[in-house]
């Protein structure tokens, strides 16, 4: 539990103790209401009392009462909001910390489980804060107090307590012994749940279109299946330990009270009456003890899920991200050369590399071309400038500069950046354009500037609030061009030296991307521009084109060049274009 206490602050740790002096004071007060019954109970019994004893007796009981429910409250209360601002704490630190991965932590750990950490896992830690700590300090104070006012008063009934509280620690023993293996297990089960829940939800139009539902329909059920019966098996021995407790306790009361009797009948005048209240008081403690080690049973329930769950935070936030930050924030000269030096790149866990000594050189107000067939290593090429990997060998440099040397937030300041999938946020069209951060202050003219580039305008001006529209999430009220178009517009607002198009005109029907790309020549002029494409179309008119096959750079030239001269590039174009269109 390491990571509570590295995420407690002053404001928590004064709560704490606060929460500490009332549990001990709550503890106080319930253990002063025996001797107040003991005391009513020997008035009554007494010859020649009086009423107002007994109310006064009775008036100290109900103040203790009273007591111990104010020093409840205030307890619930401190430990309530300790909880609660541990957990904003927690889910920040995993949410900051997972912005901070690259690629391969995210990977590595998986987008179902970190979600799973950042919410589930994080409860289960508030919950145990909320209510097993508070159980953990009341209990152990409870039993031992108990234990302290029922020593040496009566070796019989003390002796039954004691074997209650063996056979209870028998019982709990076993239920850990089964139980604990299987809520070791549960985090594991949820992560498959949300991994299943996500796939299905973020593949539903290919699953209906395929008629898949049968199939992921039997992949969630065995995932839910799973951990049903996990819970099953928890909570039906759980239902199992609260009744046994409570027999338990019962079966004690049960037997001082047969004890008690024995006692009482062989015990002559006033003896009766002081055994009596001997016996009221001392049953009450002894349920006290037992309820202190019932109490600890909860503990037992929460414990294991919060230990795994304080794990699992655990290991993100001690996980340091494969990619450092480096020192330089600018350099003064260069503007947006981009230079790959005998380049290898390995994907974390796989076997061989997916980029071979890549050599190239990009000058601002160069336009270059990245083609190559499917998995033959384009988008690796382009992830490596703005870091979302790092090399496996060779120098990637901007300006001159080892990318790796660069702060991280200055080199990707400097970059627009286009992935494959274009991903839209929830806001309005406005807010998906000027995003982020960048060295350039983007106004509502560069929005519009950016959207005309792009084509955006044509349907934005159809809509009835304009730049104002809403945009759904992951933007599902647009069509797959529309929302590659605002992409690019996104990257155009920036006014960065470098842009990075990964395969994002692919959705572009021919004449747009035309003008696309002509209106970023135009507004783009000295910025240094890659493009990663398959269609010959979207490459030809770069200033130079780079064939990329397996890995490796087969061919760099114009369209002209490589038409004469690389076979690689050869056998795409005539695949794509007619023979009238190559000649």
């Amino acid at each position: 539990m390491n990571v509570i206490f590295r995420y407690m602050k002053g404001g928590e740790w004064a709560l704490a103790v606060v929460a500490l002096v009332f549990i001990v004071s709550q503890v106080y007060l319930d253990l002063r209401l025996p001797d107040y019954m003991s005391s009513v109970t020997a008035i009554i019994v007494s010859p020649g009392s009086e009423l107002s004893d007994v109310l006064r007796e009775g008036s100290k009981m109900l103040a203790c009462a009273l007591g111990s429910m104010l020093c409840a409250v205030v307890t619930g209360y401190c430990v309530a909001m300790v909880g609660a601002v541990l957990a904003r704490r927690l889910r920040g630190a995993v949410f900051d910390k997972t912005l901070a991965f690259s690629h391969a932590e995210v990977n590595r750990f998986t987008s179902a489980s970190l979600i799973t950490r950042s919410t589930n896992d994080v409860t289960q830690v508030q919950m145990f804060v909320v209510m097993g700590l508070q159980i953990a300090v009341k209990s152990p104070i409870m039993a031992v107090w108990a234990v302290v006012k029922i020593a040496g008063k009566n070796l019989t009934w003390t002796a039954a307590t004691g074997v209650a509280v063996v056979v209870q620690l028998l019982l709990l023993g076993g239920l850990v012994l089964l139980v604990m293996p299987r809520m070791m297990q549960m985090q594991r089960i949820t992560d498959d749940l949300n991994r299943v829940t996500r796939e299905h939800l973020t593949g539903l139009r290919v699953i209906r279109a395929y008629g898949a539902q049968k199939f992921h329909g039997k992949r969630f059920e065995a995932a839910n299946t799973e951990l049903t019966d996990t819970n099953l098996f928890i909570m039906g021995w759980m239902a199992f330990l609260m009744p046994a407790l409570n027999a338990i306790m019962s079966g004690l009361s049960l037997a001082i009270y047969v004890l008690g009797a024995g006692m009482i009948e062989a015990a002559t005048g006033m003896d009766k009456i002081e055994l009596f209240s001997q016996m009221i008081v001392f049953t009450s403690y002894a349920i006290q003890v037992v309820a202190s080690f019932m109490m600890l049973a909860m503990i037992f329930i929460m414990l294991p899920r919060a230990q795994v769950a304080a794990r699992r935070i655990r290991e993100v936030l001690n996980t340091e991200p494969s990619i450092k930050d480096g020192a330089i924030v600018r350099r003064a000269g260069q503007k947006g050369q981009i230079e790959f030096r005998h380049v290898d790149f390995r994907y974390p866990d796989a076997d061989d590399d997916a980029l071979h000594d890549i050599n190239f050189t990009v000058q601002p107000g160069q336009t270059v071309a990245i083609i190559g067939a499917t998995g033959s290593g384009k988008s690796s090429i382009v992830n490596l400038i703005p870091r979302f990997y790092d090399v496996s060998g060779g120098n990637v440099l901007v300006d001159g500069v080892d990318v790796r040397e660069w702060k991280q937030s200055a080199l990707r300041d400097r970059i627009g950046y286009v992935p494959q999938r274009a991903t839209l946020f929830s806001g309005t069209i406005a807010s998906n354009i000027d995003f982020g951060s960048s060295n350039h202050e983007i106004t509502a003219e560069d929005i519009v500037d950016a959207a005309d580039v792009s084509a955006s305008s044509e349907f934005i001006v159809r809509k009835e609030a304009g730049y104002a529209s809403h945009v759904a999430r992951g933007g599902t009220n647009f069509s797959g061009g529309q929302k590659q178009r605002l992409s690019i517009a996104r990257a155009v607002a920036r006014q960065s030296e470098i842009l990075i198009f990964d395969d994002s005109f692919s959705a572009l029907d021919y004449r747009t991307d035309r003008d696309v790309r002509a209106a970023l020549r135009e507004f783009a002029a000295d910025a240094t521009v890659l493009i990663v494409a398959q269609r010959i179309g979207t490459v030809r008119a770069a200033d130079r084109i780079l064939v990329v096959d397996k890995g490796r750079i087969v061919g760099s030239g114009t369209h002209e060049e490589l038409m004469g001269s690389n076979p690689v590039y050869q056998d795409i174009a005539r695949s794509q274009l007619s023979e009238e269109e190559l000649a």
